[in-house]
């Protein structure tokens, strides 16, 4: 069966909220491709990133990028969202344009996540699992804050602002450079205030299939 959103966490789930997430992460993402082509080099991997570079048969994938992190966490970037792993709590998927966290207990993949399809099984949380998907999405949200302030303390404000002037391409709303790392941490503070901002309850609902 099915899982829906109950009527009144639907109502919850503020359409202007989730654009603006959306909005973020899709930003995120572009700066994250930029910094691995950065002229200086690819910083990325002079932050301690591995590159795994695609095998035969998915030459048209780009390198798979994954940061082991203290107390066996794990950041696992791609263009279409990001993986995040705490063997306390599972793991979640965060994809690009949806900002909806997607769950496992597994807080590591088994193979790497060169396509969607690549990705083990992620749903919604149950309610057994809402808390330990709430830590993973906010513990993601605070690396990517401290991800973007060591960018600026490290690269400089205008290194930012140069890698968002080929993102603005006149239609996208673009939050300026400065006011990223500020902007992950509203958001956190957002989420962890109303968790049902980004994960609703969930309703049995009839399987149209059964």
């Amino acid at each position: 069966m099915p899982l829906h959103p109950t009527p009144d966490c639907a109502e919850i789930m503020r359409p202007d909220f989730i654009d603006h997430a959306r909005t973020l992460l899709s930003q995120e993402i572009w700066c994250w491709g930029r910094d691995i082509i950065r002229t200086e080099g690819n910083w990325l991997q002079q932050i301690g990133f591995q590159r795994i570079q695609p095998p035969e048969g998915h030459s048209e994938c780009s390198s798979v990028y994954s940061l082991d992190l203290p107390e066996q966490k794990v950041v696992i970037l791609r263009g279409f969202g990001v993986f995040y792993g705490d063997i306390r709590f599972g793991g979640i998927f965060l994809p690009r344009y949806e900002f909806t966290p997607l769950y496992t207990p597994h807080p590591r993949l088994a193979k790497q996540p060169w396509l969607n399809t690549d990705l083990p099984e992620l749903n919604p949380p149950h309610d057994s699992q809402r808390a330990s998907c709430a830590t993973l999405t906010l513990d993601l949200i605070d690396w990517i804050r401290s991800y973007e302030a060591n960018v600026l303390e490290s690269l400089g404000v205008q290194y930012r602002r140069t890698t968002l002037a080929s993102w603005d391409n006149g239609e996208r709303r673009v939050i300026p450079a400065e006011d990223m790392p500020r902007e992950w941490r509203l958001l956190g503070m957002e989420i962890a205030a109303d968790v049902r901002l980004v994960l609703p309850k969930l309703a049995i609902g009839v399987h149209n299939h059964e």
